[in-house]
Parts: C-alpha cells; sequence; structure tokens
C-alpha cells in the first residue's frame, strides 16, 4: 500500500487551522496541525514529514524562526509559508530562509494544492534524475557536474557558467516535453518575478548559440507556457 504524503501545518489562527488541515486531508494528505511555532518544533523531531507549511506570525515561535530551526535538522525539506504580510522584506526573508513557496493571506486553497503537487512533483523529479548527469544531444555530450558541452564529432568543449548548465541540465531532463517557465525561474532563480524572467530569456538566447553546432537539437517558444528542448 502506499504511503500518504506527510504534511505538518503550523497555523496559529485555530478555524483556518482545522480549515486547512480538513482540506489537506481530503486531498489525500495525511496533515499534522500544531498552533504555536515550539509545538510544532518538537513535532517535527518526533515525526517524518514529506512537507511543512508555517504561518509566519504565530506565538512563542514564529515561522521564519521555526523555518530556520528545522532547516538545522533537514536542509532539503519543503516549506511554504502563510502570512497576511505582503511586504517585498518579508518576501525576501521567506525565500533567504530557504522557503519554496510563499502565499499571502487570503488565497486560494486549491492554488496551495496545485502549488504542494507542483514542489512535490519537482523534488520526486530531481530524486530520479539526480544520478543522472550525462546527457546525449545529437553529436553533443553535456555533461552537467562538469558543465562542459562537448562536441563529439570536433572534439570542442564548451565551458558553460552555473546558470547555462543549471538550465540546460532542467531542459535535457524534460527532453521533448515542455518545461514550464514558472517551474524552471522557481526551481533555478527561487523567484518567478519580471527581472528574474527576463534573465531567463537571456540564457535560453545563450544556450540556443552553444546548440547551433547541433542541428537536430534546437530549444523552442511554447506560447504561454514555456520552452521544449527538441532532441
Amino acid at each position: 500500500m502506499e504511503q500518504k504524503t506527510r504534511i505538518l501545518l503550523a497555523e496559529d489562527d485555530e478555524n483556518l487551522g482545522l480549515l486547512l488541515k480538513e482540506y489537506l486531508v481530503a486531498k489525500g494528505y495525511d496533515t499534522d496541525l500544531f498552533e504555536d511555532g515550539e509545538a510544532a518544533y518538537h513535532g517535527f523531531m518526533k515525526s517524518k514529514y514529506s512537507l511543512c507549511i508555517f504561518d509566519v506570525m504565530m506565538p512563542k515561535k514564529d515561522g521564519f524562526s521555526l523555518a530556520k530551526d528545522i532547516r538545522m535538522v533537514n536542509a532539503d525539506i519543503p516549506i511554504i509559508f502563510l502570512t497576511a504580510k505582503n511586504l517585498k522584506e518579508d518576501v525576501l526573508e521567506g525565500f533567504k530562509i530557504g522557503a519554496d513557496d510563499y502565499m499571502t493571506k487570503p488565497f486560494s486553497m486549491e492554488e496551495l494544492i496545485f502549488r504542494i503537487e507542483a514542489i512535490l512533483r519537482r523534488i520526486s523529479q530531481e530524486n530520479q534524475e539526480s544520478a543522472q548527469t550525462v546527457f546525449k544531444l545529437g553529436n553533443l555530450s553535456f555533461d552537467s557536474r562538469k558543465q562542459t558541452l562537448t562536441n563529439q564529432l570536433s572534439e570542442e568543449v564548451t565551458k558553460l557558467t552555473t546558470k547555462e548548465s543549471d538550465l540546460l541540465r532542467l531542459l535535457c531532463v524534460n527532453a521533448n516535453k515542455v518545461l514550464e517557465r514558472n517551474f524552471a525561474l522557481k526551481t533555478i532563480w527561487v523567484d518567478d518575478n519580471y527581472f528574474n524572467a527576463r534573465s531567463m530569456d537571456v540564457y535560453i538566447t545563450k544556450l540556443r548559440k552553444h546548440l547551433k553546432q547541433e542541428p537536430s537539437v534546437e530549444i523552442i517558444n511554447v506560447h504561454g507556457k514555456g520552452y521544449k528542448l527538441i532532441v
């Protein structure tokens, strides 16, 4: 029997907390609710969770402090912050701590589920693909660990930047499928704001230039969605 995904939910608003827990359970997630940061921390230390959802403003230990403490124990567990605040400084603080996502109240519970699913899907994909570091692109060989693109005919080696390598790896993992723009931005740049989106466009252009030496490989735009690496 497949084990349910376990979620730790820390929310001091009793009504919202119970409503969220009920909704998450109805969607198939095994969810534990804690009403303050200290209780949530002790709960985290006693059980194994797949994902955490923290309200920022909580008694005894706020969401940011809770996240910092949990990151000391588990650096990889995904964290989503829920908050009534919408200040840029708070958003930046959340991402600086290592948040995977950030939702401002009031929010759509359906959207929260979509975001949870996107994070879990990304982690599952990363776990499945983490062992693969070398990708064959026609006559080109891309080594994501060494950050090199090698033409196997001419033996010419192109050294890629970290961002170029990270982006090309995402494209390779999703070869011949659409790489969603927002997913790529949040995976590599953390935030999908306008400036990061423009930066990604620049790196896509650079990658196209690198791949020109292999006519059978190209990166195409998928209008309104993202990019697709055709191999």
